[in-house]
Protein backbone atom coordinates (compact mmCIF):
# COMPACT_ATOMS: atom_id res chain seq x y z
CA UNK A 1 0.00 0.00 0.00
CA UNK A 2 1.30 3.46 -0.88
CA UNK A 3 -0.13 6.72 0.39
CA UNK A 4 -2.96 8.25 -1.65
CA UNK A 5 -3.88 11.93 -1.76
CA UNK A 6 -7.51 11.00 -1.07
CA UNK A 7 -6.50 10.46 2.57
CA UNK A 8 -6.01 14.22 2.98
CA UNK A 9 -9.56 14.84 1.76
CA UNK A 10 -10.88 12.03 3.96
CA UNK A 11 -9.20 13.58 6.98
CA UNK A 12 -10.66 17.01 6.18
CA UNK A 13 -14.11 15.42 5.86
CA UNK A 14 -13.74 13.54 9.15
CA UNK A 15 -12.83 16.71 11.08
CA UNK A 16 -15.84 18.72 9.95
CA UNK A 17 -18.64 19.00 12.49
CA UNK A 18 -21.27 19.28 9.76
CA UNK A 19 -20.07 16.23 7.82
CA UNK A 20 -22.58 13.84 6.28
CA UNK A 21 -22.23 10.21 5.32
CA UNK A 22 -19.68 9.99 2.51
CA UNK A 23 -19.98 8.10 -0.77
CA UNK A 24 -16.58 7.35 -2.31
CA UNK A 25 -16.93 7.07 -6.08
CA UNK A 26 -14.64 5.87 -8.84
CA UNK A 27 -14.06 3.11 -11.36
CA UNK A 28 -13.34 -0.45 -10.35
CA UNK A 29 -9.86 -1.17 -9.00
CA UNK A 30 -8.78 2.44 -8.44
CA UNK A 31 -8.18 1.65 -4.76
CA UNK A 32 -11.33 2.80 -2.95
CA UNK A 33 -11.47 -0.05 -0.45
CA UNK A 34 -7.72 -0.01 0.20
CA UNK A 35 -7.72 3.75 0.76
CA UNK A 36 -10.52 3.55 3.34
CA UNK A 37 -8.89 0.63 5.14
CA UNK A 38 -5.67 2.62 5.37
CA UNK A 39 -7.56 5.69 6.58
CA UNK A 40 -9.24 3.54 9.26
CA UNK A 41 -5.98 3.48 11.20
CA UNK A 42 -6.90 6.97 12.45
CA UNK A 43 -9.89 5.61 14.41
CA UNK A 44 -10.32 3.65 17.61
CA UNK A 45 -12.89 1.35 16.02
CA UNK A 46 -13.39 0.21 12.41
CA UNK A 47 -16.54 -1.62 11.32
CA UNK A 48 -16.30 -3.05 7.80
CA UNK A 49 -19.32 -4.47 5.96
CA UNK A 50 -19.14 -6.09 2.54
CA UNK A 51 -22.67 -6.23 1.16
CA UNK A 52 -21.72 -8.84 -1.43
CA UNK A 53 -21.82 -11.23 1.54
CA UNK A 54 -25.44 -12.35 2.12
CA UNK A 55 -25.20 -12.37 5.93
CA UNK A 56 -23.89 -8.80 6.03
CA UNK A 57 -26.34 -7.55 3.43
CA UNK A 58 -29.16 -9.05 5.52
CA UNK A 59 -28.33 -6.66 8.38
CA UNK A 60 -29.35 -3.70 6.22
CA UNK A 61 -32.16 -5.37 4.28
CA UNK A 62 -33.85 -6.76 7.40
CA UNK A 63 -33.62 -3.79 9.76
CA UNK A 64 -37.00 -2.29 10.72
CA UNK A 65 -35.61 0.91 12.26
CA UNK A 66 -32.32 2.74 12.41
CA UNK A 67 -31.86 1.77 16.06
CA UNK A 68 -32.41 -1.83 15.03
CA UNK A 69 -29.77 -1.47 12.31
CA UNK A 70 -27.25 0.25 14.59
CA UNK A 71 -27.59 -2.42 17.27
CA UNK A 72 -27.26 -5.21 14.69
CA UNK A 73 -24.07 -3.78 13.20
CA UNK A 74 -22.22 -3.63 16.51
CA UNK A 75 -23.61 -6.99 17.65
CA UNK A 76 -22.61 -8.67 14.37
CA UNK A 77 -19.04 -7.41 14.76
CA UNK A 78 -19.08 -8.42 18.43
CA UNK A 79 -18.09 -4.99 19.71
CA UNK A 80 -19.79 -2.73 22.21
CA UNK A 81 -20.88 0.82 21.47
CA UNK A 82 -18.63 3.36 23.18
CA UNK A 83 -17.47 6.95 23.05
CA UNK A 84 -14.50 5.88 20.93
CA UNK A 85 -14.06 7.28 17.43
CA UNK A 86 -15.82 4.98 14.98
CA UNK A 87 -15.44 4.56 11.23
CA UNK A 88 -18.12 2.48 9.53
CA UNK A 89 -17.35 1.38 5.97
CA UNK A 90 -20.17 -0.06 3.86
CA UNK A 91 -18.52 -1.63 0.83
CA UNK A 92 -20.32 -2.86 -2.31
CA UNK A 93 -23.37 -0.84 -1.25
CA UNK A 94 -24.89 -1.22 -4.72
CA UNK A 95 -25.89 -4.74 -3.66
CA UNK A 96 -28.53 -3.32 -1.30
CA UNK A 97 -30.83 -0.45 -2.33
CA UNK A 98 -32.18 -0.51 1.21
CA UNK A 99 -28.69 0.16 2.59
CA UNK A 100 -28.56 3.23 0.32
CA UNK A 101 -31.78 4.42 1.92
CA UNK A 102 -30.35 4.02 5.42
CA UNK A 103 -27.52 6.45 4.57
CA UNK A 104 -29.63 9.50 5.39
CA UNK A 105 -30.23 8.34 8.96
CA UNK A 106 -26.57 8.12 9.90
CA UNK A 107 -26.37 11.89 9.55
CA UNK A 108 -29.65 12.48 11.37
CA UNK A 109 -29.46 9.86 14.14
CA UNK A 110 -25.76 9.12 14.68
CA UNK A 111 -23.71 12.17 13.61
CA UNK A 112 -20.87 11.10 15.94
CA UNK A 113 -20.04 8.15 13.67
CA UNK A 114 -17.99 8.49 10.52
CA UNK A 115 -19.70 6.58 7.69
CA UNK A 116 -18.25 5.85 4.25
CA UNK A 117 -19.84 3.84 1.44
CA UNK A 118 -18.36 2.61 -1.83
CA UNK A 119 -19.03 0.06 -4.55
CA UNK A 120 -17.31 -1.47 -7.56
CA UNK A 121 -20.29 -1.01 -9.90
CA UNK A 122 -21.76 1.98 -8.11
CA UNK A 123 -21.60 4.49 -10.96
CA UNK A 124 -23.81 2.45 -13.28
CA UNK A 125 -26.18 1.39 -10.50
CA UNK A 126 -26.72 5.02 -9.47
CA UNK A 127 -28.05 5.73 -12.93
CA UNK A 128 -30.55 2.89 -12.88
CA UNK A 129 -31.97 1.85 -9.51
CA UNK A 130 -29.89 3.40 -6.72
CA UNK A 131 -30.89 6.83 -5.44
CA UNK A 132 -28.84 8.30 -2.61
CA UNK A 133 -30.83 10.71 -0.42
CA UNK A 134 -30.40 14.21 -1.78
CA UNK A 135 -28.75 16.56 0.70
CA UNK A 136 -28.07 13.75 3.18
CA UNK A 137 -24.79 12.43 1.74
CA UNK A 138 -21.68 13.94 0.18
CA UNK A 139 -19.27 12.60 -2.43
CA UNK A 140 -15.56 12.21 -3.08
CA UNK A 141 -14.04 10.85 -6.28
CA UNK A 142 -10.99 8.59 -6.45
CA UNK A 143 -9.05 8.31 -9.71
CA UNK A 144 -5.88 6.47 -10.73
CA UNK A 145 -2.70 7.40 -8.89
CA UNK A 146 -1.05 10.69 -9.83
CA UNK A 147 2.62 11.21 -10.58
CA UNK A 148 3.20 12.45 -7.03
CA UNK A 149 1.60 9.29 -5.67
CA UNK A 150 3.77 7.26 -8.05
CA UNK A 151 6.86 8.99 -6.65
CA UNK A 152 5.70 8.13 -3.14
CA UNK A 153 5.20 4.48 -4.09
CA UNK A 154 8.74 4.42 -5.53
CA UNK A 155 10.05 6.05 -2.31
CA UNK A 156 11.37 9.11 -4.11
CA UNK A 157 10.67 11.34 -1.13
CA UNK A 158 13.51 13.79 -1.83
CA UNK A 159 12.21 14.49 -5.32
CA UNK A 160 8.72 15.00 -3.91
CA UNK A 161 10.21 17.71 -1.71
CA UNK A 162 11.60 19.75 -4.61
CA UNK A 163 8.77 19.15 -7.07
CA UNK A 164 7.00 22.41 -6.17
CA UNK A 165 10.07 24.55 -6.88
CA UNK A 166 10.34 26.32 -10.22
CA UNK A 167 14.11 26.48 -10.08
CA UNK A 168 14.67 22.73 -10.07
CA UNK A 169 18.37 21.81 -10.52
CA UNK A 170 19.34 20.18 -13.79
CA UNK A 171 20.14 16.82 -12.18
CA UNK A 172 16.72 16.76 -10.47
CA UNK A 173 14.96 17.74 -13.70
CA UNK A 174 16.57 14.85 -15.57
CA UNK A 175 15.68 12.42 -12.79
CA UNK A 176 12.08 13.65 -12.65
CA UNK A 177 11.69 13.35 -16.41
CA UNK A 178 13.02 9.79 -16.31
CA UNK A 179 10.56 8.91 -13.57
CA UNK A 180 7.71 10.62 -15.41
CA UNK A 181 8.52 8.44 -18.43
CA UNK A 182 8.23 5.41 -16.15
CA UNK A 183 4.97 6.73 -14.71
CA UNK A 184 3.56 7.30 -18.20
CA UNK A 185 4.52 3.74 -19.13
CA UNK A 186 3.01 2.20 -16.00
CA UNK A 187 0.00 4.48 -15.52
CA UNK A 188 -1.81 4.99 -12.24
CA UNK A 189 -3.80 1.84 -11.49
CA UNK A 190 -2.77 1.11 -7.87
CA UNK A 191 -2.04 -2.58 -8.35
CA UNK A 192 0.17 -1.83 -11.37
CA UNK A 193 2.00 0.96 -9.51
CA UNK A 194 2.61 -1.26 -6.48
CA UNK A 195 3.88 -4.10 -8.65
CA UNK A 196 6.21 -1.85 -10.62
CA UNK A 197 7.52 -0.10 -7.51
CA UNK A 198 8.77 -3.47 -6.27
CA UNK A 199 9.98 -5.11 -9.50
CA UNK A 200 10.77 -2.10 -11.79
CA UNK A 201 9.82 -4.54 -14.55
CA UNK A 202 6.94 -3.60 -16.86
CA UNK A 203 6.64 -7.18 -18.16
CA UNK A 204 5.69 -8.35 -14.67
CA UNK A 205 2.93 -5.71 -14.61
CA UNK A 206 1.32 -6.82 -17.87
CA UNK A 207 -0.59 -9.57 -16.09
CA UNK A 208 -2.24 -6.84 -13.98
CA UNK A 209 -3.38 -4.96 -17.10
CA UNK A 210 -4.66 -8.17 -18.68
CA UNK A 211 -6.68 -9.00 -15.58
CA UNK A 212 -8.10 -5.49 -15.26
CA UNK A 213 -9.14 -5.27 -18.91
CA UNK A 214 -10.74 -8.70 -18.82
CA UNK A 215 -12.69 -7.73 -15.68
CA UNK A 216 -13.94 -4.50 -17.29
CA UNK A 217 -15.07 -6.33 -20.42
CA UNK A 218 -16.76 -9.06 -18.41
CA UNK A 219 -18.50 -6.44 -16.28
CA UNK A 220 -20.25 -5.00 -19.34
CA UNK A 221 -23.20 -7.28 -18.57
CA UNK A 222 -23.54 -5.54 -15.19
CA UNK A 223 -23.06 -2.02 -16.55
CA UNK A 224 -25.52 -2.41 -19.43
CA UNK A 225 -28.99 -0.96 -18.93
CA UNK A 226 -30.40 -3.74 -21.14
CA UNK A 227 -29.14 -7.02 -22.56
CA UNK A 228 -28.92 -5.78 -26.14
CA UNK A 229 -26.23 -3.31 -25.02
CA UNK A 230 -23.82 -5.90 -23.58
CA UNK A 231 -21.96 -6.73 -26.81
CA UNK A 232 -21.81 -3.09 -28.01
CA UNK A 233 -20.40 -2.12 -24.61
CA UNK A 234 -17.78 -4.87 -24.72
CA UNK A 235 -16.85 -3.72 -28.21
CA UNK A 236 -16.69 -0.11 -27.03
CA UNK A 237 -14.38 -1.00 -24.11
CA UNK A 238 -12.01 -2.99 -26.33
CA UNK A 239 -11.83 -0.26 -28.98
CA UNK A 240 -11.63 2.64 -26.52
CA UNK A 241 -7.98 1.84 -25.78
CA UNK A 242 -7.15 1.79 -29.50
CA UNK A 243 -8.84 5.13 -30.22
CA UNK A 244 -7.84 6.91 -27.00
CA UNK A 245 -6.69 10.48 -27.56
CA UNK A 246 -8.55 10.76 -30.86
CA UNK A 247 -11.73 12.55 -31.84
CA UNK A 248 -14.38 10.00 -32.65
CA UNK A 249 -17.82 9.63 -34.19
CA UNK A 250 -20.28 7.19 -32.69
CA UNK A 251 -21.53 5.67 -35.93
CA UNK A 252 -19.52 2.51 -36.72
CA UNK A 253 -17.05 3.32 -33.94
CA UNK A 254 -14.15 0.86 -33.96
CA UNK A 255 -14.96 -0.17 -37.54
CA UNK A 256 -18.12 -1.95 -36.37
CA UNK A 257 -21.62 -2.09 -37.83
CA UNK A 258 -23.26 -0.37 -34.86
CA UNK A 259 -25.13 2.85 -35.53
CA UNK A 260 -24.73 6.19 -33.83
CA UNK A 261 -27.55 5.71 -31.32
CA UNK A 262 -26.47 2.22 -30.20
CA UNK A 263 -22.73 2.91 -29.97
CA UNK A 264 -23.31 6.35 -28.49
CA UNK A 265 -25.33 4.78 -25.68
CA UNK A 266 -22.67 2.11 -25.15
CA UNK A 267 -19.88 4.71 -24.90
CA UNK A 268 -21.92 6.86 -22.53
CA UNK A 269 -22.50 3.81 -20.31
CA UNK A 270 -18.78 3.09 -20.00
CA UNK A 271 -18.29 6.80 -19.30
CA UNK A 272 -20.74 6.52 -16.39
CA UNK A 273 -18.68 3.58 -15.15
CA UNK A 274 -15.67 5.95 -15.26
CA UNK A 275 -13.77 3.67 -17.64
CA UNK A 276 -13.60 6.44 -20.25
CA UNK A 277 -14.37 10.10 -20.79
CA UNK A 278 -15.96 11.74 -23.79
CA UNK A 279 -14.24 15.14 -23.76
CA UNK A 280 -16.20 17.65 -25.83
CA UNK A 281 -14.62 20.80 -27.28
CA UNK A 282 -15.33 24.44 -26.63
CA UNK A 283 -15.10 27.34 -29.04
CA UNK A 284 -15.02 29.90 -26.21
CA UNK A 285 -11.97 32.05 -25.51
CA UNK A 286 -13.57 33.71 -22.47
CA UNK A 287 -15.90 32.70 -19.66
CA UNK A 288 -18.29 31.00 -19.55
CA UNK A 289 -16.49 28.02 -21.06
CA UNK A 290 -19.46 26.50 -22.88
CA UNK A 291 -18.99 22.91 -24.06
CA UNK A 292 -20.27 22.16 -27.57
CA UNK A 293 -21.82 18.69 -27.51
CA UNK A 294 -22.81 18.95 -31.17
CA UNK A 295 -19.17 18.55 -32.17
CA UNK A 296 -17.31 15.24 -32.10
CA UNK A 297 -15.71 14.41 -28.72
CA UNK A 298 -12.17 13.25 -28.00
CA UNK A 299 -11.98 9.89 -26.26
CA UNK A 300 -9.95 9.48 -23.08
CA UNK A 301 -9.64 6.18 -21.22
CA UNK A 302 -9.30 5.57 -17.50
CA UNK A 303 -5.56 4.99 -17.45
CA UNK A 304 -2.61 5.64 -19.78
CA UNK A 305 -0.71 2.54 -18.65
CA UNK A 306 -3.60 0.37 -19.79
CA UNK A 307 -3.67 2.32 -23.07
CA UNK A 308 0.03 1.52 -23.63
CA UNK A 309 -0.52 -2.17 -22.95
CA UNK A 310 -3.61 -2.61 -25.08
CA UNK A 311 -2.29 -0.49 -27.99
CA UNK A 312 1.03 -2.35 -27.90
CA UNK A 313 3.27 0.72 -27.57
CA UNK A 314 5.27 -0.28 -24.46
CA UNK A 315 8.41 -1.05 -26.52
CA UNK A 316 8.51 2.52 -27.79
CA UNK A 317 9.37 3.70 -24.27
CA UNK A 318 12.60 1.70 -24.43
CA UNK A 319 13.55 2.87 -27.91
CA UNK A 320 12.98 6.63 -27.51
CA UNK A 321 13.40 9.21 -24.76
CA UNK A 322 10.94 11.85 -25.99
CA UNK A 323 7.36 11.43 -24.81
CA UNK A 324 6.09 13.37 -27.81
CA UNK A 325 7.62 10.76 -30.13
CA UNK A 326 5.71 7.84 -28.61
CA UNK A 327 2.54 6.78 -30.40
CA UNK A 328 2.45 9.99 -32.48
CA UNK A 329 2.38 12.09 -29.31
CA UNK A 330 -0.94 10.59 -28.19
CA UNK A 331 0.52 9.05 -25.02
CA UNK A 332 2.05 12.32 -23.80
CA UNK A 333 -1.16 14.25 -24.46
CA UNK A 334 -3.26 11.55 -22.81
CA UNK A 335 -1.14 11.47 -19.66
CA UNK A 336 -1.31 15.25 -19.34
CA UNK A 337 -5.09 14.91 -19.55
CA UNK A 338 -5.01 12.23 -16.83
CA UNK A 339 -3.03 14.53 -14.52
CA UNK A 340 -5.36 17.48 -15.23
CA UNK A 341 -8.41 15.30 -14.53
CA UNK A 342 -6.97 14.38 -11.14
CA UNK A 343 -6.88 18.04 -10.03
CA UNK A 344 -10.07 19.21 -11.77
CA UNK A 345 -12.80 17.26 -9.99
CA UNK A 346 -15.44 19.92 -9.40
CA UNK A 347 -18.31 20.68 -11.76
CA UNK A 348 -16.98 24.21 -12.32
CA UNK A 349 -13.39 23.04 -12.89
CA UNK A 350 -13.81 21.86 -16.45
CA UNK A 351 -11.08 20.56 -18.67
CA UNK A 352 -11.79 20.63 -22.38
CA UNK A 353 -10.03 21.25 -25.67
CA UNK A 354 -10.52 24.21 -27.97
CA UNK A 355 -11.43 24.18 -31.65
CA UNK A 356 -12.01 26.66 -34.42
CA UNK A 357 -13.60 24.92 -37.35
CA UNK A 358 -13.81 27.12 -40.40
CA UNK A 359 -13.09 26.48 -44.05
CA UNK A 360 -9.33 26.51 -44.63
CA UNK A 361 -8.61 27.84 -41.11
CA UNK A 362 -9.14 25.00 -38.66
CA UNK A 363 -7.33 25.14 -35.32
CA UNK A 364 -7.23 22.92 -32.24
CA UNK A 365 -5.59 23.46 -28.85
CA UNK A 366 -4.90 20.32 -26.81
CA UNK A 367 -6.50 21.53 -23.54
CA UNK A 368 -8.07 24.60 -22.01
CA UNK A 369 -8.64 25.16 -18.29
CA UNK A 370 -10.19 27.88 -16.17
CA UNK A 371 -7.84 29.92 -13.99
CA UNK A 372 -8.75 33.11 -12.10
CA UNK A 373 -11.52 34.15 -14.47
CA UNK A 374 -9.66 33.28 -17.66
CA UNK A 375 -9.54 30.36 -20.06
CA UNK A 376 -5.90 29.27 -20.34
CA UNK A 377 -4.85 27.33 -23.47
CA UNK A 378 -2.43 24.40 -23.08
CA UNK A 379 -0.37 22.82 -25.83
CA UNK A 380 1.41 19.50 -25.26
CA UNK A 381 4.32 19.87 -27.66
CA UNK A 382 8.08 20.06 -27.88
CA UNK A 383 8.12 22.31 -30.96
CA UNK A 384 9.35 25.88 -31.03
CA UNK A 385 6.87 28.73 -30.65
CA UNK A 386 6.76 29.39 -34.38
CA UNK A 387 5.03 26.04 -34.90
CA UNK A 388 2.26 26.67 -32.38
CA UNK A 389 -0.23 27.95 -34.96
CA UNK A 390 -3.37 26.84 -33.10
CA UNK A 391 -2.13 28.39 -29.88
CA UNK A 392 -1.47 31.64 -31.74
CA UNK A 393 -5.02 31.53 -33.16
CA UNK A 394 -6.46 31.18 -29.64
CA UNK A 395 -4.31 34.00 -28.26
CA UNK A 396 -5.29 36.33 -31.11
CA UNK A 397 -8.95 35.72 -30.25
CA UNK A 398 -8.77 35.95 -26.43
CA UNK A 399 -8.45 39.06 -24.25
CA UNK A 400 -5.57 37.97 -21.98
CA UNK A 401 -1.89 37.25 -22.61
CA UNK A 402 -1.12 33.90 -20.92
CA UNK A 403 -0.64 30.47 -22.51
CA UNK A 404 1.01 27.22 -21.40
CA UNK A 405 3.17 24.69 -23.18
CA UNK A 406 3.75 21.30 -21.53
CA UNK A 407 6.99 19.62 -22.60
CA UNK A 408 10.10 17.83 -21.44
CA UNK A 409 11.99 21.12 -21.04
CA UNK A 410 12.53 22.82 -17.66
CA UNK A 411 10.26 25.61 -16.46
CA UNK A 412 10.73 28.90 -18.24
CA UNK A 413 8.74 31.91 -19.41
CA UNK A 414 9.00 33.31 -22.93
CA UNK A 415 7.52 36.33 -24.64
CA UNK A 416 6.02 35.19 -27.95
CA UNK A 417 4.45 37.07 -30.85
CA UNK A 418 1.60 35.69 -32.96
CA UNK A 419 1.45 35.97 -36.72
CA UNK A 420 -1.04 38.81 -36.26
CA UNK A 421 1.45 40.64 -34.02
CA UNK A 422 0.03 40.07 -30.51
CA UNK A 423 2.67 39.54 -27.82
CA UNK A 424 1.83 37.07 -25.06
CA UNK A 425 3.50 35.11 -22.26
CA UNK A 426 4.19 31.45 -23.01
CA UNK A 427 4.97 29.51 -19.85
CA UNK A 428 6.73 26.17 -20.35
CA UNK A 429 5.82 23.70 -17.60
CA UNK A 430 7.60 20.32 -17.52
CA UNK A 431 5.49 17.17 -17.74
CA UNK A 432 6.16 16.24 -14.13
CA UNK A 433 4.69 19.54 -12.84
CA UNK A 434 1.27 19.41 -14.52
CA UNK A 435 -0.44 18.83 -11.17
CA UNK A 436 0.91 22.19 -9.96
CA UNK A 437 -0.18 24.14 -13.03
CA UNK A 438 -2.40 26.53 -11.06
CA UNK A 439 0.44 27.27 -8.65
CA UNK A 440 2.76 28.08 -11.55
CA UNK A 441 0.14 30.27 -13.21
CA UNK A 442 -0.46 32.11 -9.95
CA UNK A 443 3.15 33.27 -9.65
CA UNK A 444 4.00 34.11 -13.26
Amino acid sequence: MFKRNIEILLKQWSQRKDRKALVLRGARQVGKTTAVRHFAKNFDMFLYFNLELPEERALFDGAQSFEDLAGSMFLFKNVARSQASVLIFIDEIQCSPKAVGWMRYFHECAPQWHVVAAGSLLESAMDVDLHFPVGRVEYLFLKPATFKEFLGACREDQLLGVLHDKGIPDYAHKRLMKLFMQYTLVGGMPEAVSQYAVTRDIVSVNAVYERLLRAYIDDAAKYASRKSLVIPMQTAIENAFLYAGQRIVFSKFGDTHYGSREMGEALRMIEKAMLATLMYPTTAVGLPMVIDRKKSPRLHVLDTGMLNFFAGVQKEFIQVHDLNAIYRGVVAEHMVGQELAAIHTGIADRTAFWVREKKQSNAQVDYVIQHEGRIIPIEVKSGESGRLRSLHAFMDACSHDMAVRISGAPWRVDQVKTIAGKTYTLMNIPFYAVADIHTYLGCR
